[in-house]
């Protein structure tokens, strides 16, 4: 067996200079998994790239202002681009990227930069494309499942049919929560074939911190609530703020950035609640834990997610949350120190159990307390034994 394993990560989920907290999650799983010792990594996070940036193709062309290489936490990341097709380009994807990284990844071998195993994040196209790449490599590969790749994309019939095909030759897989894994055996995948290792969160970081001076220094005055993420219709960043208007005496902070901040600035305007709803706009991760400390709630009213991060960032701070009861939503928010899941996905559901926690709010004590079961060891040892097991298995 070997004493340290070398991994490949290739994922498009990965922090850049010019996006420093996309795919954060993917970044912090491996930098607890590169703390353990018993695995070295690369990182291949390719970049979508499109000759042509006008507004009538959308944001095609995201690679100019990223690196094509970069150090992040000790941790050498490649850049690479490939190839996209606006609008037609979902079903050819997987074979774009392949034909694109492959020459990449044979570069590296033949400057001696081999490695024992691919680790991709995200089953499509990423997944896909990865097992192409195994294959043509003679590589063993293990594909993590993470939200979107399952619960949205492969309800379109190429995408499903790639994602069975890469799922029947992966040599193993994992899925943040449960609800993942069921939906990969739904799809045809053997259960014994999946393990479940949902993200952990980071309890040095996010931790309960002075109440009182980060309220002070974000000028809350009031009873807050908090609404973290992207700016997309997804996210029910609108939902939360169409309950606040049934919500008096309660302020709301939008941390996040995305192309709907218009529609949604102009929402609280609309309903008279502009002077009540701050938008922070992107917030580093590192400044996370003061805004969470200091409001009363964090709400997340996402209409998809596979393991919110956001909830455990939230309680380990101390904050209890409500959420959208989603897929893996369920598997975090488990008892009334964690917060309360709303009954349905709209303003009347989310401010009636916002009401609810608010009238009851647990001890923040406990609720760190509850975060505390979710460190990342876990995962961490579960990742090294399945790779362990696909390496001795080859």
């Amino acid at each position: 067996m070997l004493s340290v394993i070398k991994i490949l990560v290739l994922t498009t989920l990965f922090p850049n200079a010019r996006q420093p907290v996309h795919g954060v999650f993917v970044e912090n799983r491996l930098r607890h998994l590169l703390s353990s010792g018993q695995v070295t990594a690369r990182v291949m996070a390719p970049v979508p790239w499109f000759p042509f940036t006008a507004k009538i193709f959308g944001n095609y062309s995201i690679s100019p202002g990223i690196p094509r290489t970069e150090t992040r936490h000790g941790i050498e990341v490649a850049h690479p681009q490939f190839p996209t097709i606006p609008k037609i380009g979902m079903s050819v994807a997987p074979w774009l990227m392949y034909w694109a990284l492959k020459p990449h990844l044979l570069a590296e071998i033949r400057a001696g930069n081999d490695f024992d195993l691919i680790d991709a994040h995200y089953f499509y196209p990423d997944g896909v494309a990865a097992v192409h790449l195994a294959r043509a490599l003679s590589k063993p590969i293990v594909i993590t499942a993470r939200g979107t790749d399952l619960n949205l994309i492969a309800d379109y019939a190429v995408p499903r049919s790639q994602i069975r095909w890469a799922a029947a030759r992966a040599d193993g897989m994992i899925t943040v929560c449960q609800a993942l894994k069921d939906r990969l055996v739904a799809l045809g995948t053997a259960p014994d074939r999946v393990d479940v290792l949902r993200n952990g969160v980071d309890l040095e970081k996010f931790r309960p911190m002075d109440r009182d001076a980060a309220r002070a220094e974000l000028g809350l005055r009031r009873r807050t609530l908090l609404s973290v993420g992207y700016l997309i219709p997804r996210k029910g960043h609108d939902l939360v703020i169409r309950a606040l208007a049934t919500l008096p005496e309660t302020d709301l902070l939008i941390a996040g950035d995305g192309p709907d901040r218009d529609k949604l600035e102009h929402l609280a305007e609309s309903l008279g609640l502009a002077a009540r709803v701050r938008f922070l706009g992107q917030v580093a991760h590192d400044d996370l834990p003061r805004i969470y400390t200091a409001a009363d709630t964090m709400v997340l009213a996402s209409s998809r997610e596979g393991w919110a991060n956001v909830l455990l960032e939230s309680m380990a701070c101390g904050t209890p949350v409500v959420a959208t009861n989603v897929w893996g939503t369920a598997e975090a928010v488990t008892g009334p120190a964690a917060g309360i899941l709303a009954n349905e996905r709209s303003p009347e559901a989310l401010a009636a159990a916002i009401g609810e926690l608010l009238a009851g709010l647990p001890r923040r004590a406990d609720t760190r307390a509850y975060a505390e079961q979710f460190s990342w060891d876990d995962t961490t040892q579960g990742q090294i034994d399945l790779f362990q097991r696909v390496l001795a298995h080859r």
